[in-house]
């Protein structure tokens, strides 16, 4: 492995098509949510072995599968559409299974059952060791020469990124605010991401992991049940979640992404904006593949431009303009923030 390339950004901003795009080029290793998936506790300070490792790559997300078993999947979640050998309600899926492996091979069963194989035999190392050499593994399993990780939501995890792997480059990717925000009010795991948030600002709390049962007893009916390992998923779905709030939580990521990559080298560091790559698709992956140590191949740029779709392209235009207005002023800390980001 040449290159390890992290891509952070508030989601619901092309992210999960450029995983797509990155997958399709011969060289690049596309680990596709694999933050989201394994969580930051499987950079834990230390020393672990190898099965130790093993174990943090496979237990289930408890989070997801509470949602997978509530009836409330993410359309992130590609192992639940094609379901092998794990499931929710019985095995629990594999964190690596439910998003990662299936992004790179069809039959991520045998895949899991490969690398189970070969990491528990790995010697005692330190976390960034282990994940440097489970990169190689399928960079070398796959023929691919540079690694690119790309998770939604994931501006929180990037300090942790950057002391882990000090020599990492990172890409923040955005999407203009209002129809970012839009997308996330109709997906399910931004609606929860802000119902969870409500959980710990009543409770006074920094973590779920803090709530006692004298803060869960406090909560009102509509929000302790999404605590439980099942729930109704109209308590997610059907609630009304005020789209300010989108505004106010993509403000939010967009200007903790912004901050942090203006604290890096400038070689370490570029950005991506969503509709400069719909407007301008050669140029800025060119400028993306070169960033990341691979080579634009013109039949990549040709694949990678019939993946960009451009049909939600200003989907909060077709808000009232009352919504629209609120929407705006609630994302107008983060579009100032982009636009006074440092040139690339």
């Amino acid at each position: 492995m040449r290159s390890l390339t992290f891509v952070i950004g508030t989601g619901r901003s092309g992210s999960t098509a450029l995983s797509r795009i990155l997958n399709a080029h011969p060289d690049v290793l596309s680990l596709n949510e694999f933050m989201a998936s394994v969580g930051d506790v499987a950079l834990p300070a230390g020393k672990v072995s190898g099965e130790g490792f093993w174990q943090l790559l496979f237990r289930p997300a408890p989070h997801f599968e509470r949602m997978i078993r509530s009836g409330l999947p993410l359309p992130e979640f590609l192992y639940t559409r094609r379901p092998g050998r794990y499931a929710a309600q019985t095995t629990g899926i594999p964190a690596l299974s439910l998003m990662v492996l299936p992004h790179l091979t069809d039959d991520p069963d045998a895949l899991l059952d490969e690398l189970c194989a070969a990491v528990v035999r790995w010697p005692e190392r330190t976390a960034a060791e282990h994940h440097r050499a489970l990169f190689g593994l399928l960079c070398a399993r796959f023929g691919r020469t540079a690694a690119v990780e790309r998770s939604g939501y994931s501006t929180g995890w990037a300090p942790k990124l950057r002391a882990t792997f000090p020599h990492a480059r990172f890409v923040h990717m955005f999407r203009q605010g209002p129809d970012c925000a839009l997308s996330m009010s109709r997906h399910p795991g931004y609606r929860t991401i802000l119902l969870l948030r409500e959980i710990k600002a009543r409770a006074g709390v920094d973590s779920l992991a803090d709530l006692t049962d004298e803060h869960v007893r406090s909560l009102p009916a509509d929000l302790s049940p999404l605590l439980d390992e099942h729930f109704d998923a109209a308590l997610v779905r059907d609630r009304e979640l005020p789209l300010r709030t989108f505004g106010t939580l993509w403000s939010e990521l967009v200007t903790e992404g912004t901050e942090f990559l203006s604290q890096l080298p400038a070689d370490q560091r570029t950005t991506l904006a969503y509709e400069d790559v719909l407007d301008h698709p050669a140029e800025e992956l060119t400028r993306l593949a070169e960033f990341i140590g691979v080579d634009p191949l013109p039949r990549w740029l040709d694949t990678a431009s019939a993946l960009l779709d451009s049909s939600r392209r200003g989907s909060a235009r077709r808000l009232s303009a009352k919504e629209l207005d609120e929407l705006r002023e609630s994302c107008a800390p983060g579009t100032h923030v982009l636009e006074r980001r440092p040139m690339r």
